[in-house]
């Protein structure tokens, strides 16, 4: 579900440091917005085009999804980024976040759009593009909003992901202890599941893995498939990653 492992690309340390960091600010930030899935899997060897995976399980099926829901979903999408950043200083951000900064702008924008969770915006539909591509034509586009509603739709936009932005680094900050024990533990073990999840945010040292043996991770062959490297097909869809 989480993509074929490539363990042939190896980090060096100051990488996989980062990666480490990286994604546990993904999973202390998801554990502790007000409506999330719960965390399943953490892991900093590269799977796909990743160099690390957070997994979040659904506990049940949606077919829809709440304000609130979304702005926690954004709000942990920016856990990696800001974790980066409070270790590492605002000069070593990475791109590594560019994935999750795509994402975000595109659920707030979404948000105030064509959901209608905006309050300034009302439950309205905005959009400049109408039309379907036939017979080579290129697509027929239609003024429908002002000048003045697009920079009113880029403001509501801009404030959902500052919000979001400051309450994840707000968190972050006052878990700053879980996200080195977190980083700690990816570190030595590359991958941590819900029982070593549970243990760091309880402040107990966390168990090894239940495959890890005393000389280290224990082996498997190389599935460094080709097709794998270049599609994120094999990631499962049941299972959202950050």
């Amino acid at each position: 579900m989480m993509g074929a492992e490539r363990r042939s690309m190896v980090m060096n340390d100051d990488e996989k440091k980062l990666t480490a960091y990286h994604e546990a600010g993904h999973a202390i930030v998801g554990l502790n917005v007000p409506d999330h899935d719960p965390v399943y899997k953490v892991t900093i060897i590269p799977r796909g085009r990743a160099l690390g995976v957070t997994m979040f399980l659904p506990e049940e099926d949606r077919y829809s999804h709440s304000k609130r829901r979304l702005i926690s979903q954004i709000t942990s999408l920016f856990g990696g980024r800001i974790a980066e950043e409070l270790i590492f200083g605002p000069d070593a951000v990475t791109t590594g976040a560019s994935n999750d900064i795509e994402r975000t702008t595109e659920l707030a924008r979404s948000m105030v759009t064509k959901w209608g969770f905006s309050d300034r915006l009302g439950p309205l539909t905005y959009t400049e593009e109408e039309g379907e591509v036939f017979l080579g034509r290129s697509v027929t586009q239609h003024k429908q909003v002002s000048d003045v509603t697009v920079h009113a739709i880029d403001e509501e936009v801009r404030k959902i992901i500052d919000d979001a932005y400051g309450h994840a680094t707000q968190i972050l900050t006052d878990h700053m202890d879980k996200l080195h024990a977190m980083a700690d533990a990816l570190i030595k073990y590359e991958t941590i599941d819900q029982a070593q999840i549970q243990a760091i945010m309880e402040g107990r040292e966390p168990p090894p893995p239940e495959e890890w043996t005393s000389s280290g991770p224990p082996t498997a062959p190389v599935t460094d498939d080709p097709q794998s490297k270049d599609s994120e097909s094999d990631i499962g869809e049941p299972a959202e990653q950050h």
